[in-house]
């Protein structure tokens, strides 16, 4: 078991949040594409989860999360569909249109857990680039990103 735990830990050594979050996107992408809108949010789940591994990340899906607040312990706080690499949290959704509350919801699990970056897919849009939203909390290191819109260029606009 410390062999497998030792191997994750140089994993995540060895990637960055951005380069991770890139993979889980390219997955995400591939898997909307060949099995279309729709599906039951569980079935996302299992699938990406198998592909990210496939791809040398590792995953643990509906981790439970405990929650500490004014001397109050719960055990399962709350569940992460997806935690990749131990750093990047992956939210799916499965509905006609992500709620305002949805990212914000996110946005907690990043601060409850101390997280910088969060990835939102709504498995239910037509086009997934409508469907992913990225959520951050203190995340500072954008370098490595390939989403990146370059500011000056915006600036410009």
């Amino acid at each position: 078991m410390s062999e497998i735990y030792a191997s994750r830990e140089d994993a995540k050594a060895r990637r960055d949040i951005e380069e991770i979050a890139a993979i889980v996107i390219d997955a995400a992408f591939q898997l909307h594409r060949d099995l279309g809108p729709g599906l039951l949010e569980s079935v996302y789940e299992a699938v990406l989860s198998k592909m990210l591994e496939q791809r040398g990340l590792w995953t643990e899906r509906q981790k439970p999360v405990p929650i500490h607040y004014q001397g109050v312990s719960l055990d399962e706080g709350f569940r992460l569909d997806m935690l990749v690499n131990g750093q990047l949290i992956v939210e799916l959704k499965s509905v006609e249109n992500i709620h305002p509350v949805h990212p914000k919801q996110l946005l907690t699990y990043l601060r409850l857990m101390n997280l910088p970056l969060g990835l939102l897919f709504n498995f239910g849009a037509p086009l997934l680039k409508d469907g992913l939203q990225r959520v951050v909390n203190q995340h500072t290191n954008f370098a490595s990103s390939r989403l990146r819109v370059h500011q000056q260029n915006m600036a410009q606009s």
